[in-house]
């Protein structure tokens, strides 16, 4: 593979890879190429290297290693962004906690999403599960729409070399959309809101930092569902902690649940909330299969809550891919209870948010600064805006 001339046209998605080992390069490039959509314009192994190259060919997409020689990805990213501001960065890291520490700091630089950097050590089906959420991101942080891996799943497989994917996971079909989105009209019931809870993904913490600085005060547990691997959950729980002044814990398993703070389902986990024999509310670690192909996913949280709270639990849905959490929220209909969501044009993906705007299960589509303030507005004398 070779440089290319940047190729403008709409049909393509152009991706500048950078990363200092050769082997990361050349398996994201395999993944990469498998996509008609995707040309990658070029390929470099440092920060500097990647500033000239964005001058150069302005890719859509550059997908930035942290750790690297020369000059590493937390000091180039802005240099990139600054070359050229349409470009989203998607950042590429190993885990641990201090690539967890520098990929939020990235997130706060500007980057768009960070992703844990595949490894030869992963079995089949985490290095697929990778595959999905990595093609997926490069399609929907580019404005195109992301693969329908459920219809691939489904294809009968050609050789002993296809692609299998975790016999456990549970694949959910899409829900159709109308052409509008539409509000949810009619009575809210009036019983006192008692529990938080949110659900986010790609751009998830700046936005969760966001809404959360508003909402100091609050006086109801607050439940996050985060798309985050294993040890970014810890330091997102200390980073909206810091950011909000809510004390933030990332979930563990048997924690009591107490007003006022927040809880952040621990990566690889799903958080359920239950009530154990003396009537206190507590978290549980869930270790069953992913839900629409996440684990922590938004359902089985919500679900839950639900089932606990009932009309008492206010709901949010932040930016973020897919459709996660869309399911349970329709349950919020017939509770008559708010469902507030990320608008279209502060989302980094409108893919969460979307899903249940535009299924008709909202009563607020708000921008992004907004939220807070709404939350405020419905928890009443609970919640006083900062």
């Amino acid at each position: 593979m070779s440089d290319t001339t940047n190729d403008n046209s709409d049909s393509k998605i152009t991706v500048l890879l950078v990363d200092d080992s050769a082997v990361i390069r050349g398996l994201l490039a395999r993944i990469l190429e498998e996509d008609p959509d995707i040309e990658i314009v070029g390929t470099r192994s440092n920060g500097e290297a990647a500033i000239t190259a964005t001058e150069r060919y302005k890719p859509q997409i550059v997908v930035l290693d942290i750790e690297m020689p020369v000059m590493d990805g937390i000091t180039a990213l802005p240099k990139i962004l600054k070359t050229n501001p349409d470009t989203k960065v998607l950042i590429c890291s190993t885990l641990s906690d201090k690539n967890a520490k520098i990929s939020l700091k990235a997130l706060s630089l500007g980057a768009s999403e960070c992703v844990l950097k595949p490894s030869a050590s992963r079995d089949i089906s985490e290095q697929q599960s990778f595959r999905r959420i990595f093609l997926n991101l490069v399609r929907t942080l580019s404005g195109h729409k992301p693969r329908d891996f459920d219809k691939e799943k489904r294809k009968p497989e050609k050789s002993s070399e296809s692609i299998k994917f975790k016999p456990n996971e549970i694949v959910k079909a899409p829900l159709p959309k109308p052409d509008e989105v539409k509000l949810r009209t009619g009575r809210i019931a009036n019983t006192g809101f008692s529990a938080l809870a949110i659900g986010s993904s790609t751009g998830g913490p700046q936005a969760l930092f966001n809404v959360l600085k508003n909402c100091r005060n609050i006086d109801v547990p607050v439940f996050i569902t985060q798309h985050m691997p294993p040890t970014f959950t810890k330091i997102l729980a200390e980073h909206i902690e810091s950011n909000s002044g809510i004390p933030t814990f990332e979930a563990q398993d048997g924690m009591e649940v107490q007003s006022g703070h927040a809880y952040v389902a621990a990566g690889g986990y799903h958080m359920i909330i239950k009530q154990d024999a003396d009537k206190k509310m507590v978290l549980t670690l869930d270790d069953g299969p992913a839900e629409n192909f996440c684990k922590p996913s938004v359902e089985p949280m919500m679900r839950s809550l639900i089932d606990l709270y009932g009309s008492r639990l206010l709901t949010v849905m932040l930016t973020g891919m897919g459709q996660d959490g869309v399911y349970a929220c329709e349950k919020l209909v017939d509770l008559q209870v708010p469902l507030i969501a990320q608008d279209k044009e502060t989302s980094v993906v409108w893919g969460m948010p979307g899903a249940v705007a535009t299924a008709g299960y909202c009563t607020d589509i708000l921008p992004l600064d907004k939220i807070g303030d709404q939350i405020a507005y419905y928890l009443g004398s609970r919640a006083k805006a900062s």
